[in-house]
């Protein structure tokens, strides 16, 4: 049976809103004759079922094996096209190309004024709301449509269309270099984290350099100025520039507030950008600010002020829930976030077929950091495990790689040293498969070997060594990595003062705010 995740008709029809299925009923009743067509029918029993199986559809007899998949086809067209009539589904992109749509149908005609009338007010709704490759598809058919409708104006409106072709064509070429460098920086933070080292710092730093466009900032419209803020972004985060990556993100979501109908047009960039900001904040451990940004991210979800559709319901989510579990981790107060962590899953639950594994993941990490914080290290390792064993994780190598190395931490702490020795070996070979052993790791494993060999009187004075050793490396920046993952030094701080780690942590947050 195909994994009702991977079966496209079905999750497409789950994702519809009530008014949404009763819209394409009668959007199919309207054509005579399709009442009781196949795909209705089919339509309204995978609606029904909870899951999907071919073998209770071939049993209804709705259709016969041979024409399954040519009836699925038809009904996700016939689904799409009904949604695409819903006002509910309707911006600036779908009404620009519908427009363009019927202008070139007039075209076709041979109704050359109206065509051009029609795409001359397109143009001008395109170029306001910065959609300059629609804009510039516009300007191509006028220039073809001229060609064949001679007026006086002709040499003009030659002229005039060039220049604008001309323009439109250089301000899409740097966007599409600057989206393409976005991109790639993104692809690369996704899959292998930070910079580890000086070699990896140049790669990336020579990689960003060579791929930067030349451009003037006059130049730039809020299309290329979104890209090249983004493209800064992710640079500053993979270098772990994280003043940097404040200053970048915190121009990207200024962008959107010095014109506040883009946020309308963009919400998902819009809400990207308070995450990124958030993230920066964290990483900077400024809670205050990170307080007020939370909130208002919080207010705009609620007021609407983001539009809200299926695909913003859920990053809302995802934004919303991560970044309420990272204030908790800034302030040290995990027992007082446990209460997020059923009403994440019951959104992981609700969201499943939209929300993908490397996100899943990353709460799953966050979940197992709070019960290590609250001392709960039984469901800290029952989360990580879940990270552990996800056999099909494609991204975020370094989530995976200290998800093992806080394994080994909730593992001592819950005082199973017979799994311990099985651990390490396990962590010490996945951490040299994935060229990610580090000065911090090496040091964590080879401590947590000698456990076994030290007295119970002289334990303290082994967390202080270790304490004073990987206080070095705070300050370096290719191994402080580590401590954005997993506190150590506060651990360590615990376990040589004998306090809870949250304690530890909760000091910190407020020697930070005096």
């Amino acid at each position: 049976m195909p994994n009702p995740q991977k079966e496209s008709l079905f999750v497409l029809i789950k994702s519809l809103s009530k008014s949404e299925k009763r819209q394409f009923k009668l959007y199919v009743g309207r054509f005579e004759g399709n009442a009781d067509s196949k795909y209705l029918a089919l339509f309204t029993f995978l609606d029904k079922s909870p899951v999907y199986d071919e073998q209770a559809i071939l049993k209804k007899k709705i259709v016969t094996k041979q024409q399954l998949s040519n009836l699925k086809a038809n009904l996700y067209k016939q689904i799409l096209k009904s949604l695409r009539l819903n006002p509910a589904q309707h911006n600036i992109r779908i009404t620009i190309r519908e427009q363009l749509d019927y202008a070139t149908i007039l075209y076709n005609k041979g109704l050359y004024s109206q065509s051009l009338k029609l795409l001359d007010k397109a143009k001008l709704l395109a170029m306001e709301h910065e959609e300059k490759n629609i804009a510039y598809e516009i300007v191509e058919l006028e220039k073809i449509i001229e060609t064949q409708y001679i007026t006086r104006s002709i040499r003009s409106r030659a002229d005039v269309l060039s220049e604008q072709a001309k323009s439109l064509s250089i301000q899409n070429v740097l966007t599409s270099k600057l989206s393409n460098l976005s991109l790639q920086l993104y692809g690369i933070l996704l899959k292998t984290g930070y910079v580890k080292n000086e070699e990896d710092y140049e790669i990336i730093k020579t990689y960003f350099n060579n791929r930067l466009p030349k451009f003037s900032m006059d130049q730039l419209g809020f299309r290329e100025k979104l890209w090249l803020y983004k493209a800064h972004l992710w640079y500053s985060f993979l270098t772990q520039d994280f003043l940097s990556s404040y200053k970048y993100a915190s121009k990207w979501v200024d962008l959107f507030r010095s014109s506040e109908k883009m946020i309308t047009i963009n919400p998902v960039f819009y809400l990207k950008g308070n995450h990124y900001l958030l993230e920066s904040l964290f990483f900077i451990k400024h809670e205050s600010k990170f307080n007020e940004v939370l909130l208002q991210l919080e207010q705009d979800i609620e007021n609407e002020v983001i539009p809200k559709n299926d695909n913003t319901e859920v990053l809302g989510f995802l934004y919303v829930y991560m970044n309420k579990l990272n204030y908790h981790f800034l302030k040290g107060t995990f027992s007082e976030g446990l209460h997020l962590i059923a009403e994440v899953n019951e959104k992981i639950a609700t969201y499943e077929n939209r929300i993908d594994q490397h996100h899943v993941m990353v709460f799953y990490y966050k979940i197992a950091s709070l019960y290590f914080g609250a001392g709960d290290n039984k469901n800290c390792i029952a989360y990580l495990q879940k990270i552990i064993s996800n056999k099909s994780l494609k991204v975020r190598e370094d989530l995976v790689c200290f998800a093992r190395i806080l394994n080994l931490v909730a593992h001592y702490e819950l005082g199973l040293d017979y799994h311990l020795e099985t651990q390490l070996k396990s962590t010490y070979k996945y951490l040299l498969k994935m060229n990610d052993l580090q000065d911090v790791q090496k040091e964590m494993i080879k401590f947590l070997r000698s456990l076994g060999d030290i007295y119970p009187h002289e334990i303290k004075k082994a967390f202080e060594g270790l304490h004073a050793k990987l206080k070095e490396y705070e300050s370096d920046p290719y191994e402080r990595r580590a401590f954005l993952y997993l506190d150590i030094i506060s651990w360590l701080e615990s376990k040589i003062e004998n306090k809870p780690v949250a304690e530890i942590i909760q000091a910190k947050a407020k020697e930070l705010v005096r």
